[in-house]
């Protein structure tokens, strides 16, 4: 069983990954949630688009059939996490005081991190403290991501409101109870309270999302912002995949500092 969740997570994130890449393709340009913004002194910007579009998919589809993939994600995770240093961080700190612009950061953040639990779940027998480093960054930065947008429900509560499904009555309510359960999910994976337990539930709650809310978005507007729904839809694969992993091969309590 546990095997069965934990490849599950890892081909949900895998198929994040790829589509996001093909994304580029479609739109010929960066998906801002992976570049933020193309150096204005490089020239070259379709071919670097390609190139990172490629990279995705060669990586993910590497990670999803199972063929080097624990090279590939570690990969992947460091160029993710080298993108955010270097691009989203500098682009964002003149709005450093805006929680809701740092969004595609800690996304950029979840996906780099995730790459890591990805290439943990690929174990190697001779180096268990690298696959628990790869997994605590991992949880760290779901459960600060995921902190952190359950702030903003609070701070942005008419916003999420109106992306509530109509047919769901009490939209303010449901914004705020998912933002209290954002901020217990990513509270509990950071301090490492219930963490295993704080995963899956929040695992089950993004794949839920997924199916009821991003999914009828991207429906209803494939083509709005230049196919954000449709990234949204591929974020929220990628998220619950790495929270299943997590749920499944996180400590069952905090390592003992001795």
């Amino acid at each position: 069983m546990e095997a069965n969740v934990v490849s599950a997570g890892r081909r949900f994130y895998a198929a994040g990954i790829i589509a996001l890449g093909l994304q580029h393709f479609y739109n010929g340009d960066f998906v801002p949630v992976i570049v933020p913004s193309f150096p204005a002194w490089l020239p070259g910007q379709y071919f670097w688009t390609c190139v990172a579009g490629t990279g995705l998919v060669i990586t993910g589809g590497a990670i999803l059939v199972g063929k080097a993939a624990r090279p590939a994600a570690v990969v992947l995770g460091s160029a993710l996490l080298a993108v955010l240093v270097f691009r989203h961080i500098p682009g964002q700190l003149p709005k450093f005081r805006s929680l809701g612009a740092w969004t595609d950061a800690f996304k950029e953040l979840t996906l780099s991190g995730g790459a890591f639990v990805a290439a943990a779940s690929v174990r190697d027998p001779d180096r268990p403290r690298l696959d628990r480093g790869f997994l605590d960054f991992g949880c760290l930065a779901l459960g600060i991501t995921v902190a952190v947008f359950g702030v903003d429900h609070f701070l942005y509560t008419a916003f999420v409101a109106s992306l509530v499904p109509t047919w769901i009555p009490g939209h303010v309510f449901w914004t705020y109870f998912c933002g209290v359960a954002l901020i217990a999910a990513g509270v509990g994976m950071i301090l490492r309270i219930r963490a295993r337990l704080a995963s899956g539930l929040l695992g089950s709650m993004i794949f839920a999302w997924l199916i009821v809310l991003h999914i009828p978005l991207a429906i209803r507007a494939p083509y709005g912002s230049n196919g954000n729904e449709w990234t949204s839809v591929y974020e929220a694969l990628a998220f619950s995949g790495i929270a299943f992993i997590l749920a499944r091969l996180l400590p069952r309590r905090a390592a003992s500092p001795n």
